[in-house]
This record gives structure tokens, C-alpha cells and sequence, in this order.
């Protein structure tokens, strides 16, 4: 490796490893991913160059709620509720996942959210 490359592995490091990078986004991706933590970093230095590796935390956090969002929409059936019987508004579909994963979001465990969500579906279906 030349000195510019070298150079610029040192820069990306320094990035994924400050504190903010590492414990809001890599840490929990590679938890979940099951990828082991020097490895995912490796990964991201070699995948992102810098402009994207500095735009990360940003790009994260705005899909983060999105994310969330979906995996609630699949995990309540909602595709099934609101998309195919139709016994489900989308407003009500809508009100449920923002609910949800702004407590995801504050900190609840998605499991414990994922209940109230459950409570709230069948307020809705009552």
C-alpha cells in the first residue's frame, strides 16, 4: 500500500471508531448482522469512501425510524390487515408503526413495543 492509501485507511478508521459511529451504528449492525466487530468495521472501510462514511450517521438515523417502521408493518400482519383485507386504515396502520418505533427510538425494547402494538392492533380490530 502507498502512503496515500495507508493515508486514507487512517482517516476512514478514525471515523468508524469515534465513539458516536461505533455505539450508535456499528456496534448494533454488527450485533445484528452477527458479524463480528473488527470485521464489520474492515467491511465499512473497505465498502464506503469518505464522504459516505462522514454522511453515515445522518443517513443511519433518518432511515432508522423507516426501518423500524417496516419490520412492525411485517411483524402485526399488516400487510395482511391493512393491504389485503382492508380491516385496518392505513391511518391506523400508520398511527401504530410511528407509535411503535418512536419507543423503539426512546429506548424500549422492540419486543415490548412490538406488545403495545399488539394492544393497540386489537383496540382497532374490537
Amino acid at each position: 500500500m502507498d502512503d496515500e492509501q495507508v493515508l486514507l485507511e487512517l482517516m476512514k478508521t478514525r471515523i468508524i471508531r469515534s465513539y458516536r459511529w461505533r455505539e450508535d451504528i456499528v456496534k448494533p449492525l454488527s450485533d445484528e448482522l452477527e458479524i463480528d466487530l473488527d470485521l464489520f468495521e474492515q467491511i465499512l472501510i473497505n465498502k464506503l469512501d469518505m464522504s459516505s462514511l462522514e454522511a453515515l450517521h445522518p443517513r443511519f438515523e433518518s432511515a432508522r425510524q423507516r426501518c423500524i417502521k417496516e419490520r412492525v408493518h411485517a411483524d402485526l400482519q399488516l400487510c395482511w390487515l391493512e393491504d389485503v383485507m382492508e380491516i385496518v386504515s392505513s391511518q391506523q396502520s400508520e398511527y401504530i408503526k410511528m407509535k411503535i418505533s418512536q419507543e423503539v427510538i426512546d429506548g424500549i425494547p422492540y419486543a415490548e413495543a412490538l406488545e403495545d402494538g399488539k394492544k393497540e392492533l386489537l383496540k382497532i380490530l374490537s
